[in-house]
């Protein structure tokens, strides 16, 4: 089945042309590069896997309930709406928001793939590119993840959503080499990976979680990347300069913070647009989404030399200025830690079940 027949409202255009600007660099230096971004680069080969292979596709998913939602975490949960929905629309509405969040990822890792492309082309670091390359393959199979969840497993997806789109564009018609970084890097891969990890810590569905376990597994190392070009570029920057970047992250984040709130859902259900804005304004649990969803961009941007008046008065007005203070190494080291536990427990169940099964089939020898 084609993709567009799964589209609850299908794109106006199914390709969207960004024209390219800024120019490819090349670099004739192939000796020695940073050692910590050479390290990441090896990292980055290390750790590269299949995702046909190392996610347990067999899972079986209910479609009306793929997270485990609780009632008080939607948010039309306690309007009037909700009290007129049978147990059947309940279950249809919980489709459709996993169907439009994990769309939203999906749409996310192509952009990043075609940002960490345009990486590959524009920085003039040859340790940069190489690294860009292995997060090239990355997002390749992220989206190649995504996409396999929602056609298989869901069987419904969201077009891009306004905000995501307006930033992925802003982040690729600039011609300045170090924006994809701080468009992809910094704010949607930042906020990706604090709605993976929100997802993945409450969930109580194995599939979801191997595949968001795994991809925060690479993401950490994106964001690390991220911080480690952009911190080194941006001492060598005048104050003019730090304010345009500045300027460009605190429009990425309202931008960031508006598109979650999945009005789009709640209209397909015919709630009016107002309505379904004042409905998600006024959820607890989606307050409570947003602040988690800045504990990863927030430390970082200040991390990379980003930190002035106006852009802290913006996290202020946003409630999330103490996360600059997050300890993100201690967040990323988590991310590996829980992806390889996992790995762990599966190997290990899989070892006492192959055990087991020796073990039967001994004994049946042995009564015949």
């Amino acid at each position: 089945m084609s993709t567009q027949d799964l589209y609850v409202n299908g794109p106006h255009d199914p390709l969207w042309t960004v024209p390219a600007t800024g120019a490819a660099r090349f670099s004739w230096e192939y000796d020695d590069g940073r050692e910590r971004l050479l390290a990441l680069y090896q990292k980055g080969k290390d750790k590269q896997w299949d995702g046909a292979k190392r996610i347990d596709w067999a899972l079986e998913v209910d479609p009306y309930d793929p997270l485990g939602t609780p009632d008080e975490a939607m948010t039309l949960y306690g309007t009037r709406y909700w009290s007129r929905m049978t147990e059947k629309d309940k279950g249809e509405l919980r489709k459709h928001y996993t169907a439009w969040q994990f769309s939203q990822f999906l749409h996310g890792e192509q952009g990043a793939m075609v940002c960490a492309a345009r990486i590959v082309e524009s920085v003039p670091d040859l340790d940069a590119k190489f690294y860009s390359a292995t997060q090239t393959m990355d997002e390749a199979r992220h989206a190649e993840i995504y996409g396999r969840f929602l056609h298989e497993k869901i069987g419904m997806l969201y077009p891009v959503n306004d905000n995501l789109q307006s930033l992925l564009g802003d982040t690729l018609r600039d011609s300045r080499w170090d924006m994809p970084y701080l468009g992809m890097q910094v704010l949607i891969e930042g906020l990706a990976l604090a709605a993976f990890g929100m997802i993945r810590d409450t969930t109580d569905k194995p599939l979801p979680k191997q595949i968001l376990a795994y991809v925060m597994q690479d993401e950490a190392r994106h964001v690390a990347f991220g911080r480690m070009a952009l911190r080194d570029y941006y001492k060598q920057l005048g104050d003019a300069e730090l304010r345009e970047r500045e300027e460009f992250v605190i429009e990425g984040c309202y931008l960031m913070r508006d598109r979650l709130r999945g009005v789009e859902v709640l209209e397909n259900f015919g709630v009016p647009k107002a309505e379904a804005e004042r409905f998600s304004e006024q959820n607890e649990f989606l307050h409570l989404f947003r602040k988690l969803l800045f504990s990863r961009i927030v430390p970082c941007v200040k991390d990379i030399g980003l930190w002035g008046k106006r852009l802290q008065q913006a996290y202020v007005d946003m409630g999330v200025l103490e996360l600059g203070d997050s300890n993100l190494d201690l967040l990323m080291a988590e991310d590996e830690e829980i992806a390889e536990r996992l790995d762990r427990e599966r190997f290990a169940e899989e070892e006492t079940a192959r055990v087991a099964e020796v073990e039967a089939a001994i004994a049946q020898g042995a009564a015949g």
